[in-house]
């Protein structure tokens, strides 16, 4: 049977994130060389300075609560994803490591049913990073054109609130200024979607090699025709099969360990920022558009991760099932004895965890959309009780005004 080609199949990843300075020649990390030179610089130009700017012009706009939270949700997440472009590089020789085992033997399907049970999981990494990345493009194209398309490029705004250190309300630093914003966007939101895919990508492949380890543990004894000694060998094979998923969702963890923190936080705070900010913007407008597409992406982002990360709780937790469907009744009290020792083993479920504060699941993506819809319902109590001390500060100016003038009348 032909070999399944791991790599290639997140051959797409790959490639971008070479392009983005993400993913240097070689087996090793970053030397010293133009494509560092490139990498860093990318990074510095294009997102944290970005992300400086917007930074900055909070402390101008602090007075007005709808112009920071439509700020804040924002550069959340771009400080997000500078935050994982740079764990990403000084993490790049684990990552490489890690990559670099993928399409070994054990990882191999060994027949062609093994290969239709990987399918589904291929698909779904598939079509959920291509729904992200349409929802992302979607967002971009909103967030490139509304000041056209609303003709507030009249008044010289940009598709993001900034401060800069020159007059850009004139030609043309504004529209050298609008083409940055528009490029360090459309650069941040492609090193987001591509690193979300890679991480995504290692969970699938962990669930997907779950799936093949419960075939080979239900098929490692077929009859009586088989000795002794080849049902050990198989079944040691089992045995080291699972050591090796262990320990590669162990060192991928340990890679994304940070990430998952930043991302979970970030996600929910910015679904429930985008929220509040959706009800503040003209209805079906180009911004009104944007922030529906960017909540919905956000959205997406959290549920990939959850998926995946409950998918590899799912399949692991099955494997201690999948050997008693073998016809294991006929072996020797040696191999009896070694299967017990396997099943204990398997008996606890493997789950991938953020720093062991939470782990990846389906119970965690619904705490993550209570948290922001609490973060909304905050946001919305505040601007009432604001808007109604207001109201009653007005009253007792109007009233005083009132008093003094029939005194002096």
């Amino acid at each position: 049977m032909e070999r399944t080609d791991w790599k290639h199949t997140f051959r797409l990843n790959f490639m971008a994130l070479k392009i983005l300075g993400l993913w240097p020649p070689g087996q090793g990390a970053y030397g010293y060389n133009l494509y560092t030179l490139y990498a860093y610089s990318a990074l510095i130009i294009l997102q944290v300075c970005h992300v400086f700017f917007q930074t900055v012009n909070l402390y101008f706009i602090m007075d007005d609560l709808q112009s920071v939270t439509g700020t804040i949700f924002i550069l959340l997440s771009k400080t997000a994803v500078a935050l994982k472009s740079y764990y990403l590089m000084k993490n790049m020789k684990m990552l490489k490591h890690v990559m670099a085992t993928v399409d070994g033997d054990l990882f191999q399907p060994r027949n062609e049913e093994q290969n239709k049970l990987i399918q589904p999981a291929i698909t779904a990494w598939k079509l959920t990073v291509g729904t992200f990345a349409g929802l992302a493009i979607a967002c971009l194209f909103f967030w490139t054109f509304f000041p056209i398309l609303d003709k507030t490029y009249k008044v010289y705004r940009l598709p993001f609130l900034a401060w800069y250190p020159y007059n850009y309300k004139t030609s043309p630093q504004y529209e050298l200024t609008y083409l940055y914003q528009v490029l360090c966007t459309h650069f941040i939101a492609t090193t987001n979607v591509n690193i979300d895919g890679l991480i995504a990508a290692l969970n699938m492949f962990v669930a997907a090699q779950f799936e093949i380890l419960c075939d080979d543990l239900r098929n490692f004894h077929q009859g009586d025709d088989e000795n002794s000694r080849d049902v050990k060998e198989k079944l040691k094979t089992c045995i080291n099969h699972h050591r090796e998923i262990l320990k590669f969702a162990d060192h991928a963890n340990k890679f994304y360990n940070w990430l998952l923190f930043v991302q979970f936080f970030v996600g929910g705070v910015s679904i429930g920022l985008a929220i509040y900010a959706l009800i503040k913007v003209i209805p079906f407008s180009s911004e009104f558009f944007s922030l529906v597409t960017y909540a919905n992406a956000i959205l997406v982002e959290v549920f990939m991760y959850c998926w995946f990360g409950n998918d590899i709780e799912f399949k692991s937790s099955k494997l201690s099932y999948a050997i008693f469907e073998s016809d294991w009744t006929g072996l020797s009290t040696e191999v009896k004895k070694d299967m017990i020792i396997l099943v204990l083993r398997m008996q606890r479920s493997l789950q991938i965890s953020a720093l062991g504060l939470f782990y990846l699941n389906l119970d965690t993506f619904v705490r993550i959309l209570r948290t922001a819809w609490s973060y909304f319902a905050l946001l919305r109590q505040t601007e009432i009780t604001c808007t109604i001390l207001e109201r009653r500060i007005l009253k007792s100016i109007l009233f005083r005004c009132g008093s003094l003038e029939v005194c002096l009348g």
